[in-house]
């Protein structure tokens, strides 16, 4: 192992400087205000969580967990995602809080993916979880929440596919006939390689009409009129209702007037295991990876030992500036260069224009070698300089 050059960072961490810094900034306070005006409250969660809870709930998987140990001996990991420590939070400090919660979170995540094409190990996330309502209602209230978020930030052009985990799950195992069978199958559809997907259903030794009814998975996208189709291909209750649940959805979300930014997408499958109903991602038109995603996992709180539906989304921040396509503009300041005898006369000037929302920085002649040099990039440059100085400006 050699050792890491000075400059060099941990795989995967980015350092974000000023000008990128303040635009997201700026983006993050009018999404996390758009929350609040819903009614979400803002939390905290540790930074580091024990690997046997957190860890294990996380649906992360193993490899991708930063583990480190604490001086009793305890694995602990770098929390992966926001939604299975606010599900032990709801567990524990929220215990005797009636539901529905409905809480906020903007916080940085971490995950060993590095060898994953160059993704980040670090990144913030900006989302909401709403427990304790098993409603089409509540699905429908976090995808209107979702967009509307992403409208705030000035996200315009964007869809929401949404999906149901338990549809893919029904009808897969309800022809391929087990669990193994059906988590092949499920791998083509995460990776979104369709492909594949039909090669691996082509080698199947299945009938030629189950082969048939597979493949007729892949058509399931685009406008919600296909949810007849979908009806038609599976003949599970679980299957049935899925489908079911789908048409309650799209019928609130009408009420919302957004239905213009959804679309129906069967093939959605989720990296995260612990999701058991509704999920949804959000694409933009210029970026061909999901800038947000979620969905209903009625089942993670009872690995917290207080069972409870719930339902949420994440944001992710990074993705989000890239498809705005933010450059980042630093805020104008104004510099006040002064020589020593003229120093208070330029700390008083510095109140004065702090006090009218300006951004002043105070800077000592003596330590400037090349004043025209130093100048560039400020909004503005007064001098408050001694009879033989520049002058004032």
């Amino acid at each position: 192992m050699t050792k890491p050059f000075m400059f060099e960072k941990p795989i995967g961490m980015r350092d974000t400087l000023p000008n990128l810094y303040e635009a997201k900034q700026k983006i993050r306070q009018g999404m996390t205000e758009e929350v609040k005006l819903w009614g979400y409250q803002p939390i905290e969660t540790p930074t580091l969580e024990y690997y046997e809870t957190v860890g294990v709930a996380s649906a992360i998987l193993d490899q991708q967990l930063f583990k480190l140990l604490d001086q009793r001996g305890n694995t602990l990991v770098l929390r992966p995602d926001m939604t299975a420590p606010i599900a032990r939070l709801a567990a524990s400090s929220l215990k005797d809080v009636s539901t529905p919660l409905r809480l906020a979170y903007d916080a940085n995540v971490y995950r060993a993916q590095h060898d994953e094409g160059g993704r980040p190990a670090e990144f913030e996330q900006i989302g909401v979880e709403l427990i304790g309502d098993a409603s089409n209602s509540a699905d429908g209230e976090v995808i209107a929440l979702m967009i509307a978020t992403l409208k705030k930030a000035g996200l315009t052009h964007f869809k929401i596919a949404i999906g149901h985990v338990g549809y893919v799950n029904a009808l897969l195992l309800e022809i391929v006939g087990n669990e193994q069978r059906t988590d092949t199958l499920r791998r083509f559809l995460y990776e979104k390689n369709y492909v594949g997907y039909r090669q691996h259903v082509k080698s199947l030794p299945l009938s030629s009409i189950d082969k048939t009814r597979l493949l007729q998975l892949l058509n399931l996208r685009g406008e919600f009129s296909k949810l007849a189709e979908a009806k038609e291909l599976v003949t599970t209750e679980k299957g049935i209702k899925a489908v079911q649940e789908l048409e309650k959805l799209l019928g609130v979300l009408d009420c919302y007037g957004i239905t213009d930014f959804v679309k129906l997408d069967l093939n959605l499958v989720m990296h995260m295991s612990y999701y058991t109903g509704p999920v949804f991602e959000a694409y933009s038109d210029n970026l061909g990876t999901p800038i947000a995603s979620g969905g209903r996992y009625d089942e993670l709180l009872q690995k917290f030992n207080r069972p409870a539906p719930a339902t949420g989304f994440g944001i992710r921040l990074d993705l989000l500036i890239k498809a705005l396509g933010v450059k980042g503009e630093t805020q104008p300041i104004t510099c006040i260069i002064y020589s020593n005898e003229r120093r208070k006369d330029a700390i008083e000037l510095a109140k004065e224009k702090r006090q009218e929302g300006l951004a002043v920085i105070l800077q000592d002649l003596s330590g400037v070698k090349d004043v025209d040099v130093f100048s560039e990039g400020f909004e503005d440059i007064i001098y408050c300089i001694g009879k033989n100085g520049k002058g004032d400006n």
